[in-house]
């Protein structure tokens, strides 16, 4: 067992990426982390404390957090030995797909306020205790779409993007106080959650969206976006292994994709710094040569099976 555990803050545990980032920490073979695993509803812990087995009460506990409130944060961290925090996850988030206007605003306020303000919430809670320390890490689960747009996506990309700009801007001063930032970005991530949320819009209305737009969206964009996860998504379980290894890492990154087999597709706005390249492929993709898409989709599933995503 490790001399000095370190205390790990992680948001949105009840399923997915956050579930299995905790169970795998918490089942630590050198037990290196003492695991905080908060979710806003604990009526859905039971999925975690089942993961967790016996670590549940040993080097895993779950807590209540709603990041968007200031009086969870501060309840949260009040329960935690001495209030302090060596490394925040934050991967609470939300989604939102759909034609924009269609979209309602409240309903665009509710991604930010949880997938960007949330974050800050927790950053600005528990920075002041690093900043003491001289030391902590902080890791956001961001996204390959907080580096190019995708097609009615346009909320969920604008809140990552934010993600983004926010955290590579904090990450110059922290060094400073020798605390890490690291923007982990996964790409398509199979969970039940996006298999329900894609279910869920594919019968929904969207009123006030033009019917061309919304035959787009139903008749290509959710068809293509059905194979995109089932060729080249990611289990919750790879994605977490990778967090993992940003944890433990002495020199932890600033930014690591987990995904190779989506590496051509953000490749292509990386070969042209102005965003034309990427635009125009993807408008063409989508809307002139769909099938092409999909084999395409097909061809990144068989192709890049087992690729090393750790950085040399």
């Amino acid at each position: 067992m490790a001399d000095f555990a370190r205390t790990v803050l992680i948001s949105g545990c009840s399923s997915g990426i956050g579930l299995e980032l905790a169970v795998q920490l918490a089942h630590d073979s050198r037990q290196r982390y003492q695991v905080v695993a908060t979710m806003r509803d604990l009526g859905k812990k039971g999925m975690l404390e089942a993961a967790a087995g016996e670590a549940l009460g040993q080097t895993l506990t779950v807590a209540q957090l709603d990041v968007c409130s200031d009086e969870s944060v501060a309840q949260c961290l009040s329960c935690i030995r001495g209030g302090e925090v060596d490394v925040l996850v934050n991967n609470a988030g939300v989604g939102l797909v759909g034609p924009l206007e269609g979209l309602d605003l409240a309903t665009m306020q509710n991604v930010f306020d949880t997938n960007f303000f949330g974050a800050i919430r927790l950053v600005k809670a528990v920075l002041p205790g690093m900043k003491r320390r001289r030391q902590g890490h902080i890791v956001v689960v961001s996204s390959v779409m907080g580096l190019q747009g995708v097609v009615f996506n346009d909320i969920y990309a604008a809140s990552k993007f934010a993600l983004e700009g926010f955290f590579e801007s904090l990450a110059i001063q922290l060094l400073q106080f020798n605390i890490f930032i690291s923007l982990v970005e996964p790409g398509p991530v199979a969970t039940e959650f996006e298999g329900k949320l894609l279910e869920r819009v594919s019968t929904a209305e969207f009123p006030g969206t033009d019917p061309d737009t919304l035959r787009y969206f139903q008749d290509l964009y959710l068809p293509a976006s059905r194979e995109l996860f089932h060729s080249v998504g990611q289990s919750p379980q790879d994605v977490a292994q990778v967090i993992v290894k940003v944890i433990s890492s002495a020199r932890p990154p600033l930014r690591l994709q987990t995904n190779t087999r989506y590496s051509p597709l953000t490749a292509l706005k990386a070969a042209d710094p102005s965003g034309s390249l990427y635009v125009r492929i993807s408008h063409r993709l989508l809307f002139r040569w769909p099938r092409l898409l999909n084999l395409g989709l097909r061809c990144l599933a068989c192709c890049s099976l087992h690729t090393r995503v750790w950085p040399r």
